[in-house]
């Protein structure tokens, strides 16, 4: 592998005073309808916070948006809201049928792509398609209620939205000048016969903490002047310091609170009169008294007005940085210039990672199926002990009803994850995790490590040892597929370095040894080595639901459950085999796998009790 701009910087970041990781794609596409927002009483994460309500209610745990950004902590969040005039609503987030909507469960109603990423981020690319017509929420939701399972989903596309082409492409890319200098770029593409205006917000916001941590400070945005005429957000906070947001062109700036419309919401008064959907009611409503004219809050919008020609394109340009307008004088100085570059290291990385003997639409389909991992990490925020507290609930104390997750109140999330999808699944899933770290390696061995890494840490891993399997309920079971994934990064970071990264094996052959632990313990009822399981792949598709007790009593032995352990065993006896060249102390580790691993298979050569 050459040596390019991009890997010299995934070597800096092993540096902490050089953080190209700290701003990335960490906004999810949908917060709403999360078990982390859920406080009904009866667990229905998709009835307590809709989609509908999640312009005007904010969030406790994460945000969500379009093509959007935050730092690692996502304490500061940017993404696009865009507007054609005719929606009841800005198009802030992604919409989607929820479980009970869609005839064939959740289902997103939405086109866009990710088209390009580094693994910095240096460099990112993103599309949406916008339809000129007015959105058809209430078609989906009305024609795919009465459908039945038997038929097709009724898709965007069915409803007729795109018929004469007449839809915006949105184009939204990112380059990095430093790692806390982004420069932002919209390109709007008129794919319709004829003019067309479009609304772009791109919008920057904190993350709500002031409402939900009494004592946090409360930060603040506001508009301050650009010695180049245009116009500038500067945003405070006493963690991560002093932001500002650029925005080329004399436009106006529209600010609100990151704030609950509790008049809309609960039909309680609100605490300001500027609440979260202020901006939408500015814009959607004409409702003049929605923003602040004081030019301060904790969400600000910059308001374009775009007339794009057909087949014509419009550009917008912008700038997250670090430097003060007294420090950056001119924020669009060499933008353009910057931006090919990093496009052009982004060439230069993919093609040093590309295997020679592949083609060229080959090569495309390789980079934008690794942007689309990389584009799916997400911040993942959630203290399960202030849930359940805030539930009413105390897991060290008896009775009380059952509260979903209560046995694991020590768990404490608040990382960069890769998600299996950021709208429909915008939360872990342990064994997915461990597929994802394989693809990832390919660009980000370091990512990769320390994904595997964070799932047997104390703050997630449970005392008894197991791996917890996802938000709607982490105590079901998983397949046992860590070991596998930390074997083969291994061999991999070995493949191409010539050596792998022994600590790393080490730490992780510890914990795995507890999880094994619990999988013998907790899983093997009878002692017999043949192991029950619970959601062990293919959606669990079966005659019955395999995680909850059978329908008729008694339990049920799975091949597949067995067969997903005996593989557990054989790698970990290749880790201990590999420990063991260097250490004599794993030695008897090794035997004892090897003596595992057969008794599992006499178990399954076995006929009869």
């Amino acid at each position: 592998m050459s040596s390019t701009p991009e890997i010299l910087r995934l070597q800096e970041t092993r540096t902490p005073k050089i953080p190209w990781r700290k701003w990335g794609p960490y906004l999810s596409e949908r917060q709403w309808g999360t078990v982390r927002e859920d406080y009904s009483q009866d667990g229905n994460a998709w009835d307590y916070f809709t989609h509908d309500q999640a312009r005007s209610r904010a969030y406790h745990w994460g945000e969500d948006g379009l093509a959007g950004i935050s730092d690692e902590k996502q304490l500061l969040c940017f993404s696009v809201a865009l507007w054609n005039g005719r929606d009841p609503i800005l198009k802030e987030r992604l919409f989607g049928l929820t479980n009970s909507e869609s005839n064939h469960g959740e289902d997103v109603k939405e086109y866009y792509f990710y088209l390009d990423s580094t693994p910095t981020h240096s460099y990112m690319k993103y599309l949406y398609k916008y339809p000129q017509a007015a959105f058809p929420y209430g078609d989906l939701i009305e024609t795919s209620k009465r459908r039945n399972r038997g038929d097709t989903e009724y898709e965007l596309l069915d409803t007729g939205i795109f018929s004469g082409d007449r839809y915006f492409d949105v184009f939204v890319e990112f380059a990095k000048q430093s790692p806390e200098d982004l420069l932002i770029q919209i390109s709007v593409s008129n794919r319709g016969p004829e003019p067309a205006t479009i609304l772009v917000l791109p919008t920057l916001w904190f993350r709500n903490t002031w409402t939900w941590w009494p004592g946090t400070p409360k930060p603040s945005l506001k508009q301050v002047s650009d010695q180049k005429g245009g116009q500038a957000v500067a945003a405070s906070h006493p963690d991560l310091g002093e932001r500002y947001l650029y925005c080329e062109g004399d436009i106006p700036l529209l600010f609100t609170e990151n704030e609950t419309n509790n008049e809309r919401i609960f039909g309680t008064p609100n605490a300001s009169r500027y609440v979260k959907d202020g901006i939408n009611n500015y814009v959607v409503q004409g409702n003049q008294n929605a923003v602040n004219p004081e030019k301060t809050g904790t969400k600000a919008a910059a308001h374009y007005r775009l007339t794009v020609g057909a087949g014509k394109t419009a550009t917008i340009r912008l700038r997250l940085s670090d430097q003060a307008p007294s420090a950056l004088r001119d924020p669009f100085n060499n933008f353009d210039e910057i931006v090919r570059n990093r496009k052009r290291e982004a060439d230069e990385f993919y093609k040093s990672i590309t295997p020679t003997r592949v083609s060229q639409d080959e090569a495309l389909v390789m980079r934008q199926a690794l942007a689309g991992m990389l584009w799916s990490k997400q911040y993942f925020g959630f203290d399960l002990d202030k849930w359940l507290t805030e539930h009413g609930q105390d897991p060290m104390k008896p009775g009380g009803h059952f509260m979903r997750n209560s046995e694991w109140f020590h768990m404490v999330n608040q990382h960069i994850i890769s998600m299996p999808d950021k709208w429909e699944y915008p939360w872990f899933a342990a064994w997915d995790l461990a597929f994802h770290t394989i693809a990832l390696s390919t660009v980000d061995v370091d990512f990769a490590k320390e994904q595997l890494d964070m799932m047997l840490q104390e703050f997630f891993i449970h005392p008894s040892g197991q791996i917890p399997a996802y938000e709607w309920n982490f105590s079901d079971v998983n397949p046992p597929v860590h070991a596998w994934a930390t074997i083969f990064l291994y061999r991999t970071e070995q493949a191409l370095k010539g050596q792998g990264d022994f600590e790393f094996l080490k730490r992780s052959f510890s914990k795995l040894m507890l999880n094994f632990s619990w999988w013998v313990n907790r899983k093997d009822r009878f002692g017999k080595n043949l192991f029950e399981g619970g959601f062990l792949g293919l959606d669990n598709i079966g005659v019955f639901d395999r995680s909850a007790p059978l329908p008729t009593g008694g339990h049920l032995e799975q091949a597949d459950g067995t067969a997903w352990v005996s593989l557990f065993c054989q790698n970990m006896l290749e880790i201990a085999f590999e420990l063991a060249a260097n250490d004599p102390f794993y030695e008897d580790m090794a035997m004892k796998f090897a003596d595992h691993f057969l008794w599992i298979a006499r178990a399954m050569n076995q006929t009869g009790p």
